[in-house]
């Protein structure tokens, strides 16, 4: 890997975009090194995803304009599908995938931030869709993610101006859940994942499968969904283990960590 470098710290790997010359710009070789690195995750171990850009001064900066500027239609078309193939593989991800976004976050760089589950950024972090600037629509997922994260209205705002809003609008508008002093960012973002990491992994994985698969139907179809889900997780060693726990009185054992899937 050139661009992308994986590391895994107990139950919480950090995925890091380093191509920091070009403000971590996404290219069609670090869209394939993020499409290989997430297959090679082992998933019997690792149970949260932590995804940042290498550097102080960008997140991911966009999609590389110098390679997008000569492709045709048919090109362009089939750099969208490369790009979105990723970022739903990382968007549909068994486990949680924390997005830590130090910089910018512009273009490539806000969709990728949004296929993740959960944005926490640096006071530094600019978020934005410019591409209408560029001639172009965004491709990577902008144009649906963004309008289900804040709304259409405010979405559509964005993407039209084209105009960047900072970390304390992107707090306001939802779409991040924090901000931090950039020195405080990753420590935030490891001991969320770690928060998250000591619970129930079949647990933690069906409540994402349940949320992301429940927004895309109606509330009747989604109700079934969650049923399901719930359902799936009796009878497993986790909630057995986590409802005798609680069920004892006595607390007599300290209470050990799930184990893994």
């Amino acid at each position: 890997m050139e661009f992308v470098v994986y590391e895994a710290k107990g139950a919480v790997g950090t995925i890091t975009i380093s191509r920091e010359k070009a403000l971590n710009a996404l290219n069609s070789q670090v869209l394939e090194e993020l499409d290989q690195t997430l297959d090679a995750v082992d998933l019997s171990t690792i149970r949260c995803l932590i995804l940042t850009g290498a550097g102080e001064k960008s997140f991911v900066a966009g999609a590389d304009i110098g390679e997008m500027s000569t492709l045709t239609k048919a090109e362009g078309e089939a750099f969208g599908k490369k790009g979105n193939d990723v970022f739903r593989k990382l968007e549909t991800f068994p486990i949680p995938v924390i997005a830590a976004v130090n910089g910018f976050a512009l273009g490539g760089g806000c969709e990728i931030s949004m296929s993740c589950d959960i944005r926490i950024c640096s006071d530094n972090a600019v978020f934005g869709q410019p591409e209408v600037g560029l001639g172009i629509t965004p491709g990577f997922g902008g144009t649906q993610r963004l309008a289900r994260l804040v709304g259409p209205g405010m979405a559509k705002q964005m993407i039209y101006s084209a105009r960047n809003i900072k970390a304390d609008e992107a707090l306001r508008i939802g779409l991040v859940n924090a901000v931090y002093p950039q020195e405080e960012l990753m420590a935030a973002a490891e001991k969320l994942a770690g928060s998250i990491a000591k619970n129930a992994p079949i647990a933690v994985r069906n409540c994402k499968k349940a949320i992301n698969d429940g927004l895309e139907v109606d509330m009747d179809q989604a109700i079934v969904i969650e049923e399901k889900l719930f359902g799936d997780c009796f009878e497993t060693e986790d909630q057995k283990y986590g409802m005798a726990f609680f069920l004892d009185k006595n607390k007599e054992k300290v209470k050990e960590p799930f184990k893994n899937c």
